[in-house]
């Protein structure tokens, strides 16, 4: 039989020993700590420092079944942000169709797929808005943590261990690449290069969770300053919306980061 030979699981097991031997075995010298740290920093600094920022995002969160099996739920969005205090994202998945508007006074989470909509006084910064999402109402907002105004102390309070990976290719741009270890959770980052530091891709591994499950996003058509289009961050319901209040959007199917046949401690 002609053609090209294929990979044989034993084939790819081996490969796979090689390819964690070459790691264990690489020299230090793409490991320094210090080198990842300040360019690392170099890049939260610049993203803090820019007053309006826009790109578009693909997101997989990884979910484990009860039999170990892993399934990736994909969704892609848009991110645009004005500081102090304004910001409009949008995520659409095969499950979940749903839009964040903030105004500086205003949160309003509407659902697209349902049509309905809630809204929340939630005077304050961008830094609080987000902690609100993730604490309080369980809707973190994509990469959220890279675009606070002190990302680097935040991120880095908890890192345990840090490792300059070289460099690596994303979207067709070479990019910095260093991975972060803390308590409970790896992460990695993508960084790229040149006196514009931003981020590229991010990836979360959830390791005090069996199986560690992933959260990973790619931030493309990245814009700032005056490349970013005037954005309207009021929220105007369109016809025939339907308000509800916050207890109800949190029974409402659809909206959050699993569909509603995905059961938690189910599947």
């Amino acid at each position: 039989m002609t053609g090209q030979p294929k990979l044989t699981l034993s084939a790819a097991s081996a490969l796979l020993l090689v390819l964690t031997a070459w790691m264990a075995s690489s020299p230090p010298a793409v490991a320094d700590q210090a080198q990842a740290r300040s360019l690392f920093k170099a890049m939260t600094d610049y993203v803090s420092a820019q007053q309006a920022i826009a790109f578009d995002y693909d997101a997989t969160l990884e979910v484990v079944t009860k039999d170990r099996q892993k399934l990736e739920l994909a969704s892609s969005g848009t991110v645009s942000l004005a500081r102090p205090d304004k910001i409009r994202t949008t995520r659409s998945g095969g499950f979940v169709d749903i839009e964040t508007v903030f105004d500086g006074k205003t949160l309003t989470l509407f659902g697209k797929n349902k049509n309905v909509y809630t809204r929340v006084e939630a005077p304050g910064s961008l830094d609080s808005l987000m902690n609100d999402l993730e604490k309080k109402y369980d809707r973190s907002l994509p990469a959220a943590d890279l675009f606070l105004t002190k990302a680097y102390d935040e991120m880095t309070a908890d890192v345990t261990n840090v490792k300059d990976l070289g460099s690596g290719v994303i979207g067709g741009i070479e990019c910095d690449y260093f991975a972060f270890r803390a308590k409970d959770v790896d992460w990695q980052i993508w960084v790229t290069q040149g006196a514009k530091p931003r981020p590229c891709r991010y990836v979360i591994t959830s390791t005090g969770i069996p199986d560690s499950p992933q959260y990973t996003v790619q931030l493309r058509n990245w814009k700032t300053g005056s490349e970013v289009a005037k954005t309207d961050f009021a929220f105007k319901p369109p016809a025939g919306a339907k308000q509800i209040d916050l207890d109800e959007l949190k029974k409402t199917k659809d909206m959050g980061e699993l569909p509603s046949h995905f059961v938690v401690g189910g599947q």
